[in-house]
């Protein structure tokens, strides 16, 4: 496909490489889903990292040195962190150099079981900066992207019923509307693979917090969900379709390329502990992409007037601070 932008992007070459990888490797992540789901041995079968909540399947390696060694043909003189690699024993530091950062299938657990939220998630960063975000989700055949200064857009052929012959990229966000206080929004948030200890009891506590009610001190969100990737996620934030996304513990593969595609959409991404001061709100950057908390906040029509009094607010309900 020929991508859409709103000018001229100085990174076009790398955007239109990772947009075809991603395509690529669409294809593999699709085919063994089908294998999967119908039982076949040939399937592979499922591993585990850290526990059983953990999972990573051969599909996940297989589609990661696909990616590798297409990025690296084009461009060998650029970094490479990917999660399978990192898993391997490979350094994941980031630094000022060109740096590919790849998630090969965010949402393996969703994958494993056939729920179709799962996507092959491709960022580029450059001075410790994203440049670059291409998130896919094969299933749906959903493909996000961004180019750092030149907007983003969503390519929804599953809802495409115009022209099935020609793709069509929409800007982001999708939803423009103001965005109110935490207990008008829809907030998506995960569990993760910690199921004891500080982080899971914070997890615990800011998800009661959100979803109780007002009499009992809670935000009386409209709703909490959980999608199941945290690429995914911050693409439905980026859309406006959800109002916010909290959560410890994913890694800078899984929000790097959605990251991108988040700012270029107006939205911001923070840290998802409360800063010491309210309100002096910062966006991450730098290593700060690295802190493996996150918050994201949508787009709003009244830009940051409207995300910083929503984050004050959020920030009360965060009791317990995550520790990663």
């Amino acid at each position: 496909m020929a991508i859409k932008t709103s000018s001229t992007s100085a990174w076009e070459v790398e955007l239109n490489l990772a947009i075809n990888v991603a395509r690529e490797c669409g294809i593999i992540i699709r085919n063994a889903r089908d294998k999967r789901m119908t039982g076949s041995v040939m399937a592979g079968p499922i591993n585990t990292k850290m526990n059983t909540t953990d999972l990573v399947t051969e599909t996940d390696v297989e589609v990661e040195q696909l990616v590798k060694r297409s990025l690296a043909q084009r461009f060998p003189e650029y970094a490479f962190v990917g999660e399978e690699s990192y898993a391997a024993g490979e350094k994941t530091v980031l630094t000022d150099q060109p740096t590919w950062i790849v998630d090969p299938i965010d949402g393996t657990t969703n994958f494993v079981h056939g729920f179709p939220f799962v996507a092959v998630s491709i960022g580029l960063f450059v001075n410790k900066t994203p440049v670059v975000g291409v998130v896919y989700n094969p299933i749906l055949d959903q493909l996000y992207y961004a180019s750092k200064g030149c907007g983003a857009y969503v390519v929804d052929n599953a809802r495409n019923t115009v022209d099935k012959t020609e793709e069509h990229a929409v800007r982001l966000p999708l939803v423009r509307q103001p965005l109110g206080p935490v207990n008008t929004s829809v907030v998506t948030c995960e569990w993760g693979s910690d199921r004891s200890g500080n982080n899971f009891e914070a997890k615990c506590a800011c998800f009661r917090n959100l979803a109780a009610d007002r009499a009992d001190h809670g935000g009386m969100a409209h709703a909490l969900r959980a999608i199941g990737s945290a690429a995914l996620n911050t693409c439905l934030v980026a859309t406006g379709q959800l109002d916010a996304y909290w959560e410890g513990g994913p890694w800078i593969w899984d929000i790097a390329a959605a990251s991108c595609i988040l700012t270029e959409a107006g939205g911001v991404l923070l840290d998802a502990n409360p800063p010491k001061d309210t309100d002096v709100i910062v966006p991450i950057s730098g290593h700060g992409f690295e802190c493996r908390r996150y918050f994201a906040i949508r787009p709003s029509t009244n830009g940051y007037k409207d995300q910083k009094p929503f984050a004050r607010d959020f920030y009360q309900y965060v009791t317990v601070p995550l520790q990663f």
